[in-house]
Parts: structure tokens; sequence; C-alpha cells
């Protein structure tokens, strides 16, 4: 099991024993609000979404980190690939942080290290993340983190029953060496 540490931070790969956890995070609409699901009603559901996600990860096609704090190894987030492009040397990003420590930089410190895991461990030349236009605090994230604006995705992806516009970011290798 893949286990990464910040300075504030551990970065480990979900499992279903952070169920419970991640279900208090995805089943908040507040939080939910720019994700491409629904706010999940029962644990049952994120059980499942980490199960899915252990399959990209024993294919090597994506992966999810739980976010916990060092000190008290509370779960606060995650973060991780939503998939990984090995053909064209490229993944897009997703993240989730609860929003008790929404502005403390917690996110920017979790996806700093797993840009750095992008690059270093699998070489990757370019990371992607899509993100709805009216999310501002993702876009302003990214663009802290060396993420580029690339353009916007018209109704590039149906997201709760509707089609959404994206605005597309990436960050390349060769930006941050």
């Amino acid at each position: 099991m893949n286990i990464i540490y910040t300075e504030r931070l551990c970065l480990k790969e979900a499992s279903e024993k952070d169920s419970l956890a991640l279900f208090n995070i995805w089943s908040n609409p507040e939080i939910t609000k720019f994700m491409n699901i629904e706010p999940m009603i029962n644990q049952n559901q994120a059980t499942e979404m980490i199960q899915f996600f252990e399959s990209l990860s024993k294919k090597r096609q994506g992966n999810r980190f739980s976010i916990l704090l060092n000190k008290s190894t509370e779960l606060i987030g995650s973060c991780g690939f939503n998939y990984l492009d090995y053909e064209n040397d490229r993944g897009e990003i997703g993240y989730e942080l609860d929003i008790e420590y929404w502005n403390m930089g917690y996110m920017t410190e979790a996806l700093t290290k797993l840009i750095d895991l992008g690059f270093s461990s699998y070489n990757l030349n370019r990371i992607e993340a899509k993100v709805e236009p009216k999310n501002e605090a993702s876009k302003h994230i990214l663009k802290k983190i060396g993420f580029k604006e690339e353009g916007l995705l018209r109704k590039f992806e149906k997201a709760k029953g509707t089609y959404i516009d994206l605005i597309m970011f990436s960050v390349l290798k060769e930006d941050v060496i």
C-alpha cells in the first residue's frame, strides 16, 4: 500500500475501512456541488466508489488516496488520478476536502505531492484537471500549484443529468523542473 507523507498530511491508498469517513464527505451537497456525482445517501455507495478506485489501481489505470492529518490521523478528504494514460504519458487528477478544512492549505499541500508523484513515479509528461467554471476555489488551487488554464470544453460532460461546461487545466513535467 502506498503511503506518502507531507509536512502536515499522510496520503494513503483509500481502502474500504475509509468508507464511513469518505461517505460523510461524499454525502455533503456543498462538497459534491462541483463533482460529477450526486451526494451519496448510504455508506455502501462510498464502499463501491472505493472498490472502483481499487480496481483502477490494480490495473494501474488510476488511484485514490485518503488524505489524513498527520497529528490525529483524521481523514479529511481524498485525491488521486481519475485515469492514467501511459500510452500518452498523461493523467487526470480529482480531489475533494471536508468543508471544515477548506482554506487551510491542505489541498494545495496534498496536490503538490500528488503532482510530484505523477511526474517522478508514474513518469507522466502531462497532468490534467477539469473544473466547472463556477468552481473558483479549485481554479485558484490549480493555478497556485502551476497549472495553466487551457480553455473551455463546452458541454463536455453529463453530470447530474445535465451537460456541463468544464475548463481544462494542465501542468507539464517541463513546467515544474
